[in-house]
């Protein structure tokens, strides 16, 4: 069972990371890596201090809308406008995670969740129909601290700590800006296609390792046995920018809101070795502004993510999922993940 002797990880620590990394937004709506790492690690109100990293690979290299994968002669479809609409080809990301996180009573719980960015994408750009080859392919390279997040947990409702909610803020920490209409340059310190004819143009605005929004994180969490060996969660979180530095008119960005919901089952009938199942819901409003891909940057999404968890000591915890997409609608156009997969490891002191 989830009891708050046995398992040590903070609760407030796991369920931030659950929402701690940016989405490549327009690249795809809802394929940041959604999985709830609460549950897979378990939850916990032991006092102390815990170390936390993640690491997780998505490789966007699907073209879809709306529910299903586009064929070979969509492209053309979505260059309809005389070769006006970029068609993307390939964003692989990966994205590794500290988290710190204090517990000073079984009550309360801060952290602080410190995100690594390392991002190719590629993409034809703005071209006709026929120059969709391999040799007018332009590239970029993103890589970087994205932007930190500060969560405040309280799990002090209930004698046996099982429900709790979080309160926290997204930092405009990670490098974010984009490329007006008329060429100008706007934001701290973007990233630029390094080749093909795109080169020198700044990378998309949602594909930066920040975005330059101050977001406001709210969550809650609730747990229960329901059976010997079975135990049942489900926690939800929600994610909007309250404040934006890319505001001027006509360089203006704001990422759209963001909700996840994840529910699932844990097998514990061997502390040592914890077998699970997640089903995780994402959905993305569309981004705003000048700078935003309003048309194809919101969907929702649902994964499955089957994994487990081992204990290697008392003290150090580690799990691996792999999440694979059950459901999507999707607007517009949007590279999706076929598969992606989370490894973290957790230490308590």
């Amino acid at each position: 069972m989830i009891t708050l002797q046995k398992k040590s990880l903070p609760y407030a620590l796991a369920l931030a990371l659950s929402v701690g990394v940016p989405t490549a937004a327009h690249a795809c709506a809802t394929c940041g890596c959604s999985l709830s790492s609460d549950a897979a690690m378990g939850y916990s109100a032991e006092t102390g201090w815990r170390i936390n990293l993640d690491y997780n690979f998505i490789n966007q290299s699907q073209l879809r809308s709306g529910s299903s994968a586009v064929g070979a002669t969509v492209p053309a479809a979505i260059n309809d406008n005389n070769g006006q609409q970029e068609v993307e080809h390939k964003t692989i990301n990966r994205y590794i995670n500290l988290g710190i996180s204090y517990t000073p009573s079984p009550d309360w719980n801060i952290s602080s969740i410190i995100p690594y960015i390392d991002r190719s994408h590629t993409t034809y750009g703005i071209q006709g129909v026929s120059t969709l080859t391999s040799d007018n392919l332009s590239s970029a390279s993103s890589t970087g601290v994205g932007d930190i997040k500060l969560i405040g947990s309280y799990q002090g409702f209930l004698p046996t700590h099982n429900l709790g909610v979080q309160l926290g803020i997204k930092l405009p920490t990670g490098n974010y800006g984009g490329q007006t209409a008329d060429g100008t340059v706007v934001g701290h310190h973007p990233v630029f296609f390094s080749t093909g004819p795109n080169a020198s143009q700044a990378l998309d605005t949602s594909l930066q390792p920040g975005t330059g929004s101050t977001d406001l994180i709210i969550g809650a969490y609730y747990y229960q046995p329901i059976s010997q060996n079975f135990d049942f969660f489900i926690n939800g979180q929600f994610q909007a920018a309250v404040a934006h530095k890319l505001d001027e008119t006509n360089a203006d960005y704001r990422p759209g809101n963001q909700s996840n919901v994840s529910f699932g089952l844990r097998y514990e009938a061997d502390p040592k070795f914890v077998p699970q199942v997640q089903i995780n819901v994402t959905h993305k409003s569309a981004d705003q502004g000048a700078l935003a891909d309003t048309t194809d940057t919101a969907g929702t999404v649902a994964y499955l993510s089957p994994g487990a968890t081992f204990a290697i000591t008392s003290k150090l915890h580690v799990y691996t999922f792999i999440q694979k997409a059950v459901y999507s609608q999707l607007s517009g156009y949007q590279l999706f993940p076929r598969w992606s997969a989370s490894v973290g490891a957790s230490y308590a002191f």
